[in-house]
């Protein structure tokens, strides 16, 4: 590789540095192989670049409304609200008077003809009746023409109508119902949203709290290897003096490497956890985030189980989506079963219409008022089949609803007994992790002292670690199974739903 090859790799490799990693000799070189101009681009290159690697740190309330602003799933759920909001309207619209106009012209380019009596010979025939009855001539029967058919037109070339038509329906069960079916199927819309709210909030919750998890994992894990660390140097100090044996320093070392890989799966997992909070957030994968938080453990008095059951009934989200589409399916039955009624509506029909062969128009116009009555005898059982069809939906429904409020009632139990099981366990845990610092402490002085030996150190800094992480694993286990019984009871912050209602009921 000659000198010119090598000065554009020194070149990218300066230039693919962090700002703060550049030497002054290099900056200088930059300086002096550069113009002011190629310099300037460069620095806003620089500054660009360390702006898009800014780190954004959420707390637990900006994650869920970034959250809710970004979710696709609640973007959905929002454009059912609105579509079943039209279409309220909609049915609403058909129960109003309905107007219509249409206007055509037509000209014949052939006029049609059709047989019809011949009016010269009655009208012959006529007049010689008259003659012979007034005896004006003497009478000859001969003088009558047979009366026969010929093709005759009695249209004109050109004629156009224009007509404005009026209809008011008067009764027609499927529009009354399908005014009240709309309204249920709109609160079910509402209803759904306001669960996919809930579980995108649970999920948020989740995800923060597993960052935080594998964050204070990964602390713990490095405090751990820096005790292998410090306990190695003051390891190789000793031995260095001819005080311990060079077993010692090496099980000291082994313990470090140990270690080592146990911090970069730690490393991996926090990356791993921010990945999957960014996709709930809906932000850039590129984006760097952190955490604002900590775990805090307040316990939560635990009352009879029935309560927390009977309040689940009543406000869990997916219990009131499935009530409500139990009603819809109701109202379908009713739909299918109207159209057994008649419908009468009232009309009224103005006409203003023309006709003329050289486009000199007669004019003329007539206006109509009545009532409409049409009920259907016979459609082949379609309708019976119907209505069958929209009974089985509605039980299938109902099955649904039970059996989800049996998985409710279930889940709301298994969380109470999982919330008194961690509460049980975290004050154990807080006095374990107590007594593992002490432990850690008493094997290091032991050995310090002579009278220890490297295996307690080691045994000691694992009962450590394990004790810190099982202590914030049930922390963690809390929140997460409080945060799961607030969404099963329909807990969740109305002003998470705020942004979505204009009013909320």
């Amino acid at each position: 590789m000659n000198n010119r090859e090598i000065k554009p790799i020194q070149k990218s490799i300066i230039i693919n540095k962090p700002q703060n990693e550049l030497k002054k000799s290099e900056i200088c070189m930059i300086n002096r192989k550069r113009n002011p101009l190629k310099f300037l681009f460069f620095a806003l290159f620089v500054f660009s670049f360390s702006s898009i690697a800014q780190v954004r740190t959420f707390t637990l309330e900006e994650a869920v409304q970034t959250a809710l602003q970004n979710n696709r799933e609640i973007k959905i759920a929002k454009m059912n609200v609105d579509k079943s909001a039209a279409a309220v309207s909609e049915a609403y619209g058909y129960a109003f008077p309905s107007l219509d106009f249409s206007a055509g012209f037509s000209h014949f380019i052939k006029k049609p003809k059709m047989p019809f009596p011949d009016f010269e010979s009655l009208l012959k025939n006529s007049t010689y009746s008259i003659l012979f009855d007034e005896n004006v001539i003497p009478r000859d029967n001969s003088k009558f023409s047979p009366v026969t058919t010929k093709l005759q037109s009695f249209a004109q070339t050109n004629n156009y109508e224009t007509q404005f038509t009026l209809t008011q329906m008067l009764f027609s069960s499927a529009v009354f119902r399908g005014i009240g079916a709309s309204q249920i199927y709109f609160d079910l819309a509402k209803a759904e949203l306001k669960n996919t709210i809930s579980k995108t909030v649970l999920s948020i919750q989740s995800a923060f709290y597993g960052v935080l998890l594998s964050r204070d994992v990964l602390e713990i894990t490095r405090a751990s290897f820096e005790n292998a660390q410090d306990n190695l140097k003051n390891v190789k100090a000793l031995y260095s003096q001819g005080l311990v044996s060079e077993f010692d320093m090496l099980q000291a070392e082994v313990q470090v490497e140990n270690i080592r890989p146990m911090v970069l799966q730690m490393e991996n997992n926090l990356k791993s956890a921010k990945d999957g909070f960014k996709i709930l957030l809906g932000i850039d994968q590129l984006e760097e985030v952190e955490v604002d938080g900590k775990f805090t453990y307040l316990p939560e008095n635990i009352t009879d189980e029935i309560d927390y059951i009977n309040e689940a009934m009543v406000s869990n989200f997916g219990i009131k989506s499935l009530d409500l589409k139990k009603q819809v399916d109701e109202e379908f039955i009713q739909l299918d079963i109207s159209e057994y009624w008649p419908t009468l509506a009232a009309f009224g029909n103005y006409t203003y219409a023309g006709s003329s062969d050289e486009f000199n128009f007669q004019n003329y116009s007539s206006l109509t008022v009545g009532l409409s009555l049409s009920i259907n005898l016979w459609k082949g059982n379609q309708t019976k089949n119907r209505v069958e069809q929209s009974t089985i939906t509605f039980k299938q429904t109902e099955e649904q609803l039970k059996q989800y409020k049996d998985f409710t009632i279930a889940q709301v139990k298994s969380k109470i007994q999982e919330l008194k099981r961690v509460q049980s366990l975290i004050e154990a845990q807080e006095k374990n992790v107590n007594l593992a610092e002490r432990a850690y402490k008493i094997a290091k002085l032991r050995y310090r002292e002579g009278a220890g030996n490297q295996l307690e150190i080691q045994n000691a800094d694992i009962a450590l670690r394990q004790a810190r992480i099982n202590r914030i694993q049930s922390v963690y286990s809390y929140q997460i199974a409080r945060f799961e019984l607030d969404q099963l009871l329909g807990r969740t912050n109305p002003e998470y739903f705020a942004g979505f209602f204009e009013k909320e009921d």
